[in-house]
């Protein structure tokens, strides 16, 4: 398998310069590259909005787990891009953030069958310095696959 990326440098200079939703739609248009993960995994944003954002993905066999099924990691490592870039979408610009924990819950196994999956994250609570979002993993019948919850670290310009 041949895995292709974009070297995250060369959107660095912009994050300094737009807010954190502004940043990520660019994403989503093509006008940044996206972030290496989400080239490995084929995630792709769909919905932005202050304080609430939607990645989807197309579950297939490479990320099979040896059950046979698609391994908890995409599921966590979708529910964490939404939790964490709905938090991006809320500060202004230059700011980061960095995420304090992650508590996943996996309801139900993730087969290719499943179609795409999409984790929506919505921001609950703004603190100056933690903010607070919930996610959940659905499918395009609404079917939940996972839910997650975190607090994120705001870091300064």
């Amino acid at each position: 398998m041949l895995v292709e990326w974009t070297d995250p440098a060369e959107a660095l200079p912009r994050y300094a310069d737009l807010p954190g939703i502004e940043y990520l739609r660019q994403v989503r248009e093509g006008v940044l590259p996206p972030p290496p993960i989400s080239q490995v995994f084929g995630m792709r944003f769909g919905d932005i909005e202050d304080g609430r954002l939607s990645v989807t993905c197309d579950p297939r066999e490479a990320f099979f787990n040896p059950l046979g099924t698609v391994h908890g990691g995409l599921a966590c490592t979708m529910l964490d891009t939404a939790l964490g870039c709905a938090a991006h979408s809320t500060l202004p610009a230059g700011t980061g953030y960095t995420s304090i924990d992650i508590t996943v819950s996996y309801l139900r196994p993730i087969l290719p069958s499943a179609g795409p999956v999409t984790a929506t994250g919505t921001v609950i609570k703004r603190g100056r310095r933690v903010l607070f979002a919930e996610a959940a993993l659905t499918d395009a019948a609404g079917t939940v696959y996972a839910t997650a919850t975190s607090s994120l670290l705001v870091v300064g310009p």
